[in-house]
C-alpha cells in the first residue's frame, strides 16, 4: 500500500523547515561558548570571479554535473559487470558469500546506530545546552552526522555487492587461458567503486556549498565529517579483525590437516571469502570515503578560519572543489586510455605480469591529474603576477606526486618480486617461522623508514612553496599546504581505491574457483564449450588466479600507507583549527605550543601509548577470535571421502563466531577511544593538541610497518606456492605461520590506525571546546573531575580489551 504523496513528501518539508530555521544564524550568539566550526558561515559564490569569467556557482554546477557522470560510470561498470558469463556453479558459490556479507553488514548497521547514539548524545549537550544552539541548528548537525555515516555505510553496501560480482566472474574468466579477461574483471569493479564513493562524496559535499542556506555551512560540514569518520572507523575496524579471525582459521588448517588453502570441506573457507570483503572490500570503501570527506572538512574549515579576505575564501573554496572535480575526469581518462593499452598488448598472450598495467595505471593517472590540476587552477586562479595559482598547483602536485612514489616504494617490500620478500622466502629455507618472522619484520622496519622520509621530503617541498607569499593570504600557510599535500594525496581518489578493491577480488576468484568444484562435474568441458563456446583451460587457469593474486596483494598493500599518510598529514589541517580557537587567531597562548609547556609534552608522550594499545588491542580480538574459529573448525571438519563440502550451517557458524568476536572488540576500542578523547581534552586543551599530533606521528610509523611487514609475509607465501611450487612442504608451513602473524598486522591494526586518528582529531575538537567552554563559564573544577571519571571509564575498557577478550582456557587443557 502507497502512502499519499502528502505523507510521503513530510520528511522532505520537516528537512526544508529545519534549514529556514538555521537560516538566519540565530543561536549562537546566545551562548557564551561559541561553538567552533558549527559557527562558520560559507561565503557566498555566486559572486566569486574566476580567471576565464565564469561565477563560482556556476563552476561548481558543471563539477556536480561531472561528479553524476562519475556515478553514472560506476553504476554502467557494475551493470556490465552483471552481465559477464559465468557458470552456475561459480555463481551459486559467489552468491552464498553475498549473503554471508549481507548477514554480517545488517548487523554491522544496527551496531553503528549504537555508537551514533553515544556521538548524537556530546552533539546534543554540548550545542543546545552549553553553546545555545536553537534546535533546529542542533538538528542539522545531527542530521548530517547521520547523512556521513550513512554515505560511508551505503558505499561499503555497494562495495561488496560489486566485489561479489566480479570474483565469479574473474574466476570463470580465467578458463579461457588468457590473462588478460583476469586482470580487467577486478580492475572494471575496483573503477566501478572508486568512482562511485568519490563522486557519491563530492556530490553530498557540493550540495552543502551551492544549495543549502550559507549560513549552516560549518555545522552541515562538522557534522557530515563526523558522522562518516565514526562510520568508517566502526567498519574499518570491526571488519580488519573480522577478515583475519576467518583467515588465521581457515589458513591454519592447511597445516593441521594438510588440505588446500580452499578446499570445500573446510567450513573456515566460506568466512574467509566473507572476510576478504568485510575486511579488504567494506573497510576501505568506508574508509576511503571519510578520508575524501575530512580532508576536504578541514581544508575548508582552515580557509574560514585563516583567511580574512571573504572574496578570497570563495575563491579557494570553488578552487579546490573544481579541482577535485577534474579529478575525477583526469582519473576517468587514465583509465580508459590504460585499458586500450593493456588490451592491445596483452589481447593474445599467454602470460602477463599482473602487477604491469597496475602500476602504468597509477603513474598515467599521476600524470595526468598533475596536468588538469595546473590548467583547472590556470581557468580559476589565473597567472597573476604573485604566481598564487601555479604556487598552489605545485603544492597539490607534492601530494600527487606521493600518491604514486608510495606504492613504488611499498613494492620494494612487498612485492612477489621485490628483494625484501625474496629474502624473507630465503631465510625460512632453513630458519622456518622464526627466520620468516624476523624477515618481515626487517621489511616493514625498512619501509618506515623510507615512506617516511619520502612523506616529510615532500611536504618540506611544500612547506618551502609556503614561504613564497602565501602569508599575504593567509595565517599560517604551511598548514594550509601540508592540507593540500593531503588533498593531492587523493587526487586520484578511484584509482587509489581501484588497486586496493583490486586484490579482494582476485583473492575471491580463487576461493571461488575451488569451492565451486568446477573440474568434478560430468561433462563439464562439453557443456562450457557448447554454452559458452571455449575449452577451458583447468590448469592454467589456477596458476593465473594465483599470481594475479599476488599482484593483489602487492597493490592493497600500496593503497594502506597512501591512507594512513592522507589521515596524518590532513590532521594537521583539523589540528591547527583547534589551535586557532585557543590562541584566538595565534595572537595569545602561543607560548603553550611548546615542550616547554608541560601538558603539551606529556600529550605529546600519550599518543604513543594509546597507538600501542589499540594495535594491541585489536590483534587480541583476532586471536581469541581465531583461536575459537580453529576450536570450531577443527571440531567439525570431516575429510572422508564420502565428504565433498562444509555444511552451509558450519560455514555459517564460522561467520557468527568472526562477528561475535569483530563487535565485541570494536566496542570496547571505540568506547575507550571515546572515553579517552574526552578525559585528555578535560585535562587541559594544550595536553590534547600534543596527544592529537603524537597520535598522528606514531600512527603514521606504527601503521606502515605492520602493513608493509604483512605484506611481506603475504607474498613470501605466494612466492612459495606460485613460484616455487612448493605447497604442502616445510617451506610452506613456515610462510604460512608468517601469513597469519601478518594477517592482523597488516590488515587489522595498521589499516584502522587511519579512521582511529580522524576520528580521534574530529572528536577532539569538539571535545576541546566543550571543556574550555565550561571552564569559561566557571565549571574549572567540574572538567577536572569529569576529565577523572572519562579516564576511569576508559582504563575500564582498555582493561577490558585483553582481560575481557582472552582466551578463556586453562593452560592445562
Amino acid at each position: 500500500m502507497h502512502a499519499p504523496h502528502s505523507i510521503r513528501a513530510l520528511p522532505a518539508l520537516a528537512l526544508l523547515a529545519l534549514l529556514a530555521g538555521c537560516s538566519s544564524g540565530g543561536g549562537d550568539e546566545e551562548g557564551v561558548i561559541h561553538g567552533g566550526e558549527a559557527s562558520l558561515v560559507l561565503p557566498t559564490l555566486d559572486n566569486v570571479s574566476t580567471a576565464i569569467g565564469a561565477t563560482g556557482h556556476t563552476l561548481l554546477i558543471i563539477g556536480m554535473i561531472i561528479c553524476v557522470c562519475g556515478l553514472g560510470f560506476g553504476i554502467l561498470s557494475y551493470s556490465q559487470l552483471r552481465s559477464l558469463p559465468v557458470h552456475h556453479a561459480m555463481l551459486n558459490i559467489s552468491e552464498l558469500i553475498y549473503t554471508t556479507c549481507k548477514a554480517y553488514l545488517t548487523k554491522q548497521g544496527e551496531f553503528l546506530m549504537i555508537l551514533w547514539v553515544f556521538i548524537t548524545v556530546v552533539i546534543v549537550g554540548y550545542y543546545k545546552f552549553l553553546v545555545g544552539f536553537p534546535w533546529s541548528r542542533v538538528g542539522i548537525i545531527v542530521f548530517f552526522s547521520l547523512l556521513g555515516m550513512a554515505g560511508s555505510y551505503a558505499v561499503a553496501w555497494f562495495g561488496i555487492r560489486v566485489n561479489t560480482f566480479a570474483n565469479s566472474r574473474t574466476a570463470f574468466a580465467s578458463l579461457r587461458g588468457k590473462p588478460l579477461p583476469t586482470h580487467q574483471i577486478p580492475l572494471k569493479s575496483g573503477m566501478s567503486i572508486g568512482m562511485v564513493l568519490i563522486s557519491l562524496e563530492l556530490i553530498m559535499m557540493l550540495i552543502i556549498l551551492l544549495f543549502l542556506p550559507r549560513e549552516i555551512g560549518g555545522a552541515c560540514f562538522i557534522g557530515f565529517a563526523i558522522g562518516e569518520s565514526l562510520g568508517a572507523s566502526a567498519l574499518r575496524i570491526a571488519g580488519g579483525i573480522f577478515t583475519k579471525i576467518a583467515d588465521i582459521g581457515s589458513d591454519l588448517m592447511k597445516i593441521v590437516f594438510k588440505i588446500d588453502e580452499d578446499d570445500p570441506r573446510n567450513p573456515g573457507v566460506i568466512a574467509d571469502c566473507t572476510g576478504d570483503n568485510a575486511g579488504d572490500s567494506v573497510g576501505p570503501s568506508a574508509d576511503g570515503f571519510e578520508t575524501y570527506g575530512v580532508t576536504g572538512v578541514a581544508l575548508v574549515t582552515f580557509i574560514l578560519l585563516a583567511v580574512d579576505d571573504v572574496a578570497m575564501q570563495g575563491l579557494l573554496l570553488v578552487w579546490i572543489f573544481a579541482v577535485r572535480a577534474a579529478m575525477v575526469v583526469a582519473s576517468g581518462i587514465a583509465y580508459a586510455i590504460n585499458h586500450a593499452i593493456a588490451g592491445r598488448k596483452y589481447r593474445e598472450a599467454k602470460e602477463m605480469n599482473f602487477e604491469a598495467p597496475l602500476t602504468s595505471l597509477v603513474w598515467l593517472t599521476s600524470i595526468i591529474c598533475i596536468i588538469f590540476t595546473f590548467a583547472t587552477t590556470a581557468a580559476i586562479l589565473g597567472n597573476g603576477e604573485d604566481g598564487l595559482g601555479w604556487k598552489l598547483a605545485l603544492i597539490i602536485t607534492c601530494g600527487t606526486l606521493a600518491g604514486a612514489l608510495i606504492p613504488e616504494l611499498v613494492k620494494a617490500f612487498t612485492s612477489t618480486k621485490s628483494r625484501h620478500v625474496r629474502e624473507t622466502v630465503k631465510s625460512s629455507r632453513e630458519g622456518g617461522a622464526s627466520l620468516n618472522i624476523l624477515s618481515g619484520i626487517v621489511a616493514g622496519n625498512f619501509s618506515a623508514y623510507w615512506l617516511g622520509i619520502t612523506i616529510v621530503g615532500l611536504m618540506a617541498v611544500a612547506f618551502g612553496i609556503s614561504t613564497q607569499g602565501l602569508g599575504d593570504y593567509m595565517i599560517a600557510p604551511a598548514v594550509f599546504a601540508f592540507g593540500l599535500v593531503a588533498f593531492g594525496f587523493l587526487g586520484m581518489g578511484p584509482v587509489t581505491i581501484a588497486v586496493d578493491s583490486y586484490g579482494p577480488v582476485t583473492d575471491n576468484a580463487q576461493s571461488v574457483y575451488e569451492l565451486s568444484q568446477i573440474e568434478q562435474i560430468d561433462g563439464i568441458g562439453d557443456q562450457i564449450a557448447t554454452d559458452f563456446g571455449f575449452e577451458p583451460n583447468w590448469e592454467t587457469s589456477k596458476l593465473m588466479l594465483e599470481e594475479n593474486d599476488g599482484a593483489g596483494n602487492t597493490f592493497k598493500a600500496t593503497a594502506k600507507p597512501v591512507l594512513i599518510g592522507t589521515a596524518v598529514v590532513g590532521a594537521t589541517t583539523m589540528i591547527f583549527s583547534i589551535i586557532i580557537g585557543l590562541t584566538d587567531g595565534l595572537t595569545e597562548n602561543v607560548e603553550n605550543l611548546s615542550i616547554m609547556h608541560a601538558p603539551f609534552l606529556l600529550g605529546l608522550i600519550l599518543g604513543g601509548a594509546v597507538v600501542y594499545w589499540f594495535s594491541g588491542a585489536s590483534m587480541q580480538a583476532v586471536t581469541t577470535g581465531a583461536y575459537r574459529a580453529v576450536e570450531f573448525i577443527k571440531e567439525h571438519i570431516h575429510l572422508d571421502s564420502s565428504s565433498e563440502r562444509a555444511s552451509e550451517k558450519d560455514s555459517r557458524s564460522v561467520v557468527e563466531i568472526c562477528t561475535q568476536y569483530a563487535q565485541q572488540g570494536m566496542l570496547n576500542i571505540f568506547l575507550a577511544v571515546f572515553f579517552s578523547t574526552l578525559a585528555f581534552a578535560f585535562v587541559e586543551p594544550y595536553l590534547m593538541i600534543g596527544y592529537l599530533i603524537s597520535l598522528a606521528i606514531f600512527g603514521l610509523y606504527q601503521a606502515i610497518y605492520m602493513a608493509n611487514a604483512g605484506g611481506a609475509w603475504d607474498n613470501a607465501k605466494k612466492v612459495v606456492e606460485t613460484d616455487l611450487h612448493a605447497k604442502g612442504t616445510a617451506l610452506h608451513d613456515a610462510t604460512i605461520v608468517g601469513d597469519t602473524v601478518g594477517d592482523p598486522f597488516k590488515d587489522t591494526s595498521s589499516v584502522a590506525l587511519n579512521p582511529i586518528i580522524k576520528f580521534t582529531t574530529l572528536f577532539g575538537m569538539l571535545a576541546v571546546e566543550l571543556a574550555v567552554g565550561l571552564t569559561s563559564m566557571g565549571y574549572g573544577l567540574t572538567v577536572h573531575i569529569g576529565a577523572g571519571i572519562f579516564f576511569l571509564i576508559a582504563v575500564y575498557f582498555i582493561y577490558r580489551s585483553f582481560y575481557g577478550m582472552r582466551i578463556q582456557t586453562e593452560i592445562s587443557e
